[in-house]
């Protein structure tokens, strides 16, 4: 019996192979070939297709790394083949892999009209159903000679991650250029063989159902002649039509089937390229929509439908037309599928913000739904974020992807800080690329965690990462497994459907709190320094011009410059992207970044001049603008006021044995000999900071070649080998003077290079410290650490719109595996009464560790910090950040919770000098220090009322008192789009002061209308 398995079994395999898949196409006549070689970036349709082109032909080489080839093709159909169905067979020279990562083209009728894309799962274009005969067929192919980056073996270093140093040999040959005819019977054959051989593959050895489908494909075999599979496919079909036919138990989990193709805004490609990839898919999917009535298919990212509409009109007509029939989806109401572990709290909120603006006035459509299937973890201040935006759920797949600690869960409510929670569910197929296998399927259905208590998943279909989406051939296996014996059963649904039934299932869902951590791709919060103090310096010269611009339109009539903000919104936005802020992308990518993000912060600094000008007015007088929401040295936040000195003088003096002591009544901080800080003494506490025998501002170095993922993963046996960097090639006292004293060291490792300087000044609580490093190292980590006299099992870190807290320990695989984490602008770690927050300017990776000092004269406890400075991954850009970094963040001893809040806005938005006429009140000012304003603006619907956004940001319960400069007549609390939502805070007015309670971290947002004159 086992034999009669295994021979049906390697029987039914190269049948398939060798003669069926073969029998596809019946008959074939070639093409008639030419090319054209569009000269460096991409031209338009019309100028592709109208270009000379010369004779090409099957066989030789095209295309150069990134460039484009415009094909012409045409032929006429035998007139024989009256009757018949024909298709054009267009392969470029693909291989195997997955649709995205290599060549790929979209095809156009001559005058322009996009007809569908072509990739490795995709070469085929119809001609007719049925033919009449003797039609003249063209088209024209824009052909993409995209190289392969993830090479076989992935993972290798590669130059052809950017054009500068690609090289211009071809990379592809023709290989087959024909019009066909297509055999459906013998297609038809092809898809049942392959559904019941997957299935009967995942069934268990002994039931009954797999030997019947046994029998049954070797019947089906039988009725095979393999020398005419196109004459004896219906036979061999009708034998197999008994056991595709028997249904599914009544206990058979459901998967609801969406079409998906999922594609990367940027990663082994340029954003160029996805504008393509983009029109491509869509291409597809609009056809396949056409021909196919159940099917229904999703694409997120507002960024992604913009690009249709602005570069590929044609195919955005299609798409909105397919939008309106309910049948193509915009899921996920985000301008991409972002990061979110490293937006700030005001980026995160745009992203709904501006994704569900688009696909409400593109579509009139709000999508219940989050949708970030690949997204590498999720930071315990989104649930909220998506209540405010009127979302419901979450879908992701990727923490299938963690390594050590299997989640718990795939359907439950996931709670963030605030205590909102939104119904989550992570597909248990695995994936966001489901092809409908067999094996898939069945390990959706024995993965599934919530068996006896739910039974609906869903499956993301379709091909993805690059793009290319759902297949015939998919639905043609969905349309079989709608209701079969031993299979899951299969519908075609939309997100929201799917989500509405399960949260209905299972109302009782179990609740998972705080943070979704990803246990892999821990180097994302490193990788690519430069992009991430791009994100950084973006999102804070966003929050300063919108400040500004505000207060200058309310105060001075200053025009409010609403096109080029919400233009700079977008762009920063787009850079979110979880493969652009993570630096997981080729070079060409955060090349590009580097110079879009010089460009931002250009035209920002014009608005923020132009708005400060109109502000302070004409005179000669000093003034201070701090856009940071606290007051700081006599400046109130959000105004414009001398700045008044704090604290005593500062003084530096020799230190015995080497280095320097400075001081300034507050702090007295120690460098050494070697440039490192050996003691940092709060002299209001009289506490010191640094651990006994400890130095802080250690910069460690660690080799950096983890298993696989190189640009992604920090794996742990990294820490096995570390190098101290205490060797010095000069400790000098750089500055001294009443205002402020400032240590500078360099030391040079390896090919690398570093200045660091070490800042006290007049009044700080806080000891100021910069590094600028001249790197180029290959597969190295570097890291800036601090140990600290601290005793603390957790420490908090800056996430959007509040704080979470995190082990120091490891007492359990789930603490163990958070060995690198993300924070924003701070991390603070506290004993009672007493603290230290380490706040910085660009970095988000770091870690903590814990020790136990047991000398006799030493014993305690010290808490090691470390900031996450720089990594040299090869793959995929083999000079991964060489150049020069510049590095700012501080360390406040005697720090509580909110010394950390406002320390790290302070060194995040330096205060600005200007001249004028004298001070300007804030827009608006909010009373307690616990209450952080995030966003000050005009409403986006050019009406001119004022928008603020405000969050409790210490973790307790509390009251605000909001103040402005202006009369309001109505005051509302609003959702993100800035409506009116009913169940907001309860407000209280007194004049131009609104007071309200919040929840600890609770966000809200206000939308206050100016009182027009004399009211």
């Amino acid at each position: 019996m086992h034999d009669d398995r295994a021979l049906t079994e390697a029987r039914l395999a190269r049948v398939l192979d060798e003669r069926i898949r073969p029998a596809l196409y019946s008959a074939s006549v070639p093409l008639e070939v030419s090319a054209w070689v569009a000269p460096g970036e991409p031209v338009p349709v019309a100028e592709g297709i109208a270009a000379p082109h010369s004779p090409v032909a099957v066989g030789d080489a095209w295309g150069a790394p990134w460039g484009t080839t415009w094909f012409k093709v045409t032929g006429e159909v035998p007139r024989e083949w009256a009757g018949r169905t024909v298709e054009a067979v267009l392969d470029l020279g693909f291989d195997e892999r997955m649709p995205g990562f290599q060549c790929e083209a979209l095809v156009h009728t001559p005058d322009g009209t996009p007809v569908k894309g072509l990739n490795p799962r995709n070469q085929w274009v119809r001609v007719g159903s049925p033919v009449r005969g003797g039609e003249r067929v063209e088209w024209h192919l824009e052909a993409a000679s995209n190289p392969v980056i993830l090479g076989d073996p992935p993972f290798r270093p590669t130059p052809l991650g950017d054009p500068e140093t690609a090289g211009d040999a071809p990379l592809y040959r023709l290989a087959r250029m024909d019009l066909a005819v297509f055999d459906r019977a013998v297609w038809e054959l092809i898809q049942d063989l392959e559904v019941l051989g997957e299935l009967m593959a995942e069934l268990p050895l002994e039931a009954p159902r797999r030997w019947e489908i046994l029998r049954a494909v070797g019947r089906a075999l039988d009725a095979v002649d393999l020398q005419d599979v196109g004459g004896t496919a219906p036979a061999a079909r009708e034998r197999l039509r008994e056991v595709l036919a028997a249904p599914a138990g009544a206990s058979a989990h459901r998967i609801s089937a969406v079409g998906h193709a999922h594609i990367d805004s940027a990663w082994l490609w340029p954003l160029r390229e996805t504008v393509r990839k983009v029109a491509r898919t869509a291409s597809n999917m609009t056809a396949l929509l056409a021909d196919e009535p159940e099917f229904v298919f999703a694409m997120s990212q507002a960024q992604q439908f913009a690009w249709l509409k602005e570069h590929r009109p044609a195919v955005y007509a299609k798409v909105k037309e397919a939008v309106a029939a309910g049948r193509f989806v915009p899921a996920g109401g985000m301008w991409v599928e972002s990061d979110t572990n490293m937006p700030g709290s005001e980026a995160m909120a745009r992203q709904f913000v501006h994704g569900r603006r688009f696909f409400l006035e593109e579509f009139g459509i709000e999508s219940d739904e989050v949708w970030l299937p690949d997204t590498f973890g999720f930071a315990a201040g989104l649930p909220q974020i998506i209540k405010a935006a009127g979302a419901r759920w979450l879908l992701t797949q990727k923490i299938s992807w963690s390594r050590v600690n299997s989640f718990p869960h795939h359907t439950f409510r996931w709670e963030g800080i605030d205590g909102t929670r939104i119904f989550t569910h992570f597909p248990p197929v695995d994936t966001y690329n489901c092809e409908m296998s067999g094996a898939q399927l069945a390990h959706a259905a024995r993965n599934f965690k919530e068996k006896g208590m739910a039974k609906r998943s869903l499956a993301p279909t379709g091909w993805g990462d690059g793009g290319g989406g759902t297949t015939r051939e998919m639905i043609a296996k969905a349309r079989r497994l709608r209701d079969l014996d031993g299979s899951p059963v299969v519908a075609w649904e939309k997100p929201a459907d799917f989500f509405a039934a399960a949260e209905a299932e299972y109302p009782e869902a179990p609740v998972w709190v705080g943070e979704l951590y990803l246990e892999l791709h821990r180097g994302t919060l490193t990788s690519q320094a430069r992009t991430k103090r791009g994100n950084r310096r973006s999102e804070q010269l966003l929050r300063e011009a919108e400040l500004w611009s505000a207060t200058a339109a309310v105060t001075a009539g200053h025009p409010y410059p609403y096109a080029a903000l919400d233009r700079l919104w977008k762009t920063v936005l787009l850079h979110q992207f979880h493969d652009i802020l993570p630096g997981s992308s080729i070079a060409w990518v955060h090349r590009e970044a580097a110079r879009t993000y010089a460009a931002v912060a250009a035209e920002l600094e014009e608005i923020i001049a132009g708005a400060l000008a109109a502000l302070a007015g004409a005179g000669e007088r000093d003034l201070t603008a701090n856009a940071a929401p606290h007051a700081r040295a006599g400046v109130p936040a959000g105004g414009l006021a001398p700045a008044v000195p704090e604290g005593g003088p500062v003084s530096a003096r020799p230190r015995a044995g080497g280095g320097f002591v400075l001081a300034n009544g507050v702090l007295r901080a120690e460098v050494d000999g070697r440039g490192l800080l050996v003691s940092v003494y709060d002299l209001v506490a009289g506490r010191e900071c640094v651990a006994p025998g400890g130095a802080a501002n250690l910069l460690q170095l660690h080799p950096d070649f983890p298993n696989m993922w190189d640009a992604w993963d920090v794996d742990a046996f990294y820490r096995n080998t570390v190098t101290a960097l205490t060797d010095a090639d000069e400790v000098t006292l750089a500055a001294a003077s009443n205002e402020a004293a400032t240590v500078r060291v360099t030391r040079r490792f390896g090919a690398s290079r570093v200045a660091q300087t070490v800042t006290l000044a007049r009044g700080a609580s806080r000891v100021d410290l910069a590094a600028e490093v001249d790197w180029h190292e290959t597969e190295k980590f570097l890291k800036a650490a601090f140990p600290l006299d601290l005793h603390t099992d957790r420490y908090a870190a800056e996430t959007q719109f509040g704080h979470l807290y995190r082990p120091t320990h490891t007492n359990t695989s789930w603490d163990a595996a958070k060995f690198e984490t993300c924070a924003h602008r701070f991390v603070h770690l506290a004993e009672p009464g007493w603290g230290v927050a380490l706040v910085n300017d660009a970095t988000y990776g770091h870690d903590v560790t814990r020790t136990v000092r047991e000398a006799p004269d030493e014993v305690g406890t010290t808490t090691t910090v470390r900031l996450s400075l720089l990594r040299a991954p090869r793959f995929p850009d083999p000079e991964t950040d060489h150049g020069v970094h510049r590095f700012g963040y501080a360390l406040v001893p005697g720090a509580g919770i909110g010394d950390a809040v406002r320390e790290g806005h302070r060194i995040n938005l330096p205060q600005r000098r200007v001249t004028g006429a004298g001070p300007v009140a804030p827009l608006v000012t909010v009373a307690e220090e616990a209450v952080v304003v995030t966003a000050v603006k005009l409403a986006d619907d050019g009406s001119g009322d004022v928008v603020v956004r405000l969050h409790e940001a210490h973790g307790a319960r509390g009251t605000a008192t909001l103040t402005t400069s202006f009369l309001p007549s109505t005051v509302v609390a609003t959702d993100l789009l800035e409506r009116p939502v009913p169940d907001g805070p309860r407000l209280v007015r007194d004049g131009a002061a609104v007071r309200l309670a919040l929840r600890p971290f609770q966000l809200v947002t206000l939308r206050l209308t100016r009182a027009a004159d004399g009211e």
